[in-house]
Order: structure tokens, then sequence, then C-alpha cells
């Protein structure tokens, strides 16, 4: 009797999706290969019977894995046409970043979310700046799951400044993760669309995806991963430069913010207005300027930005007309 023969699933492979629900998809396998044995655990496959039939039947996996990462799903009809020798129909998709939950495509919709795509193939510092819905952040999150999948990177490292909380923190109810994670939630909202529910508490649990408070960041030097911070117009200059000066070896960093959104005290600068005057004639950084046109929310939005945008630009306006035409006598 041969040893078994083992195929190792790679880490990025969602074995639920693999597999399928029920283990719908190693049934059909069993189906398609009667002569062998399959056995699955945990992302180990185990393979018994004849040399040749497992070693056609390792190719197939391999196919099939690639088809499950690279489309975030693996329906029986899918591995029925890759099992014949067929590519299964695939429906091409516009600036496709990455396929999310159950094969849903991300893509970057408006012509500054592709330009944020092509500046980050050749940019190791992007700065996205924008109003609220204009998928900067969105963006940046597909562009370092992209990352991850594709293995150019080991982790994803997303923070955000907690500012709202401010000196309140210490009387939410909780532990530390408990009182942070509502400031983090958006993050977590967007990688809920491209990882599914097992494997993101997975990559969470085992540090591949790392979500933090800006101020869990001093200190550490970050390598090896796709770092982004969002809402950064509420960073103060000492928190900006700290964040920048954690870049380590093969990371690229996504900064986003709306500097038109400051929640900072008045006599406070905003760390992104001070980084985007200091770098913006160092190599290497790209900057993308997002506007109301590629807010991508309910069309309501898009009307409501534009509104308070003309608002204060009256404001602004009579402000200085007060100023120039200087006090009466």
């Amino acid at each position: 009797m041969t040893d078994p023969f083992i195929y190792e699933l790679s880490e990025h492979t969602d074995v639920v999706v693999f597999f399928g629900i029920n283990n719908a998809n190693l049934h059909l396998l069993k189906n398609l290969f009667p002569h062998l044995r399959i056995m699955a655990r945990g992302h180990a496959i185990k393979l018994e019977g004849d040399p040749e039939k497992v070693a056609v039947l390792m190719d197939h996996l391999r196919q099939l894995e690639r088809f499950c990462v690279e489309n975030n799903k693996l329906s029986e009809g899918d591995i029925i046409e890759l099992v014949k020798g067929n590519e299964p129909a695939e429906v091409r998709f516009d600036n496709l970043i990455v396929h999310g939950v159950s094969g849903k495509p991300v893509t970057a919709r408006t012509q500054n979310q592709q330009r944020l795509v092509k500046e980050f193939e050749t940019n190791d510092l992007l700065f996205a700046i924008g109003p609220a819905g204009s998928g900067k952040t969105y963006t940046a999150i597909a562009l370092a799951v992209k990352s991850l999948k594709n293995k150019s990177v080991k982790k994803i490292i997303l923070s955000r400044p907690a500012v709202e909380a401010g000196e309140k923190l210490g009387f939410l109810p909780g532990d530390m993760k408990e009182k942070i994670d509502p400031y983090l939630q958006p993050l977590y909202d967007a990688l809920q669309d491209m990882i599914t529910p097992l494997k993101l508490k997975e990559y969470l649990e085992n540090g591949t995806i790392q979500i933090a408070p800006l101020a869990f960041m001093r200190g550490r030097t970050l390598s090896d991963a796709v770092v982004i911070l969002d809402e950064a117009q509420n960073t103060t200059t000492q928190q900006i430069k700290m964040f920048l000066t954690r870049m380590g070896l093969n990371a690229k960093m996504i900064i986003t913010g709306d500097i038109t959104q400051i929640d900072l005290p008045v006599s406070q600068k905003s760390g992104l207005i001070d980084a985007l005057g200091v770098l913006k004639d160092v190599k290497g950084i790209a900057r993308i300027d997002f506007d109301t046109s590629d807010i991508v929310r309910h069309k309501l939005v898009q009307r409501i930005v534009e509104a308070y945008e003309k608002r204060d630009k009256h404001i602004k306006e009579w402000k200085q007309q007060q100023s120039s035409s200087g006090p009466e006598m």
C-alpha cells in the first residue's frame, strides 16, 4: 500500500469557500474521482489511491485553488468545468481590483479611484484626499486585500486616530478593544465586503490583518505590509510624522483624509495638511485629490456635500469682504 499524498491549501485560501457549504465541493470531487480516497482536515487534503490518478487530481486541485483565491468563489459548476479542462465562463469587469465575498467584483468606479490604483503600482506612499463617500478608503483597502492575496505583502495594517474619543475613552464600558472598535468600524465594514467572515476572523486573530488606533503605532516598524491611515486630517503634526516614519522594507502606505472635516481643536494644525505641504516635492509620493464627482453613495450624498461646499464658500467670501472693508468710522 502506497503512502497517502498530502495537498496543502495556501493560508490565503478560504477553506469554507473551497470545500463549499456542508462540504458540497468536497463531495463532488469524491464523486468525480471515485477510485481515490479523499479526506480533508483544515487546510490539508489527504489523497490515497493509484499514484497516476492522484497526480491528475493534484493538478486539478492547484487549478481549483488558484481560481478560488482569485475569484473568492468556487461553485460546483466551476469545479466541473475546470476538471473537464475548460475555464469557467468569466464575466469581465472594467477596472477590477479584487473579487469580494461570493465573487462580488470590487472595481475602481471613478477616474480618481482608477488613478489611485495606477499610482499604487509605482509609488510607496500615497495621499488620497477628498470628501466622504468618494471611495478613497474603500479603494485603498481593496488594494491592500489584493496585495495580500497575491502574496506581495504578508500583512495589512489599518489605523485611524480616535480623536472623537478624546479623554472620554476611559469612561466608556468594556476593555480597550471594545472602547476603540466603534471608531474603527468603517474599516471592518470594508473588509467584510471583501473577505468572508471566518477568514477575516482568522486573519484578525493571527495578526495577518491588524486594525488599531494610531496611538498603537508608536515604536513599531511596519514591514512587508500595506499600511492605511484613515481620517488622517485628525492627526497632529507629531502623530503623522511618527506614523510616516514607521515605514519599513517592502511596505506601502496609503493616507486618506478629508481636509474639510477636521475635528481637532481650532488652535491645533492638522498633521495631514502639514504633511501635504512638507512632502509635496518628495519623489516616490503621489497625491490623488477626490471630489464630489467621485461620490458613489446615494445620489443625495453628492448633492448634500455640494450644498455644504456652496454654503462654506459664501461664508468665506463674506469674511474676506468684511476683512478688506475694515471697521466703519
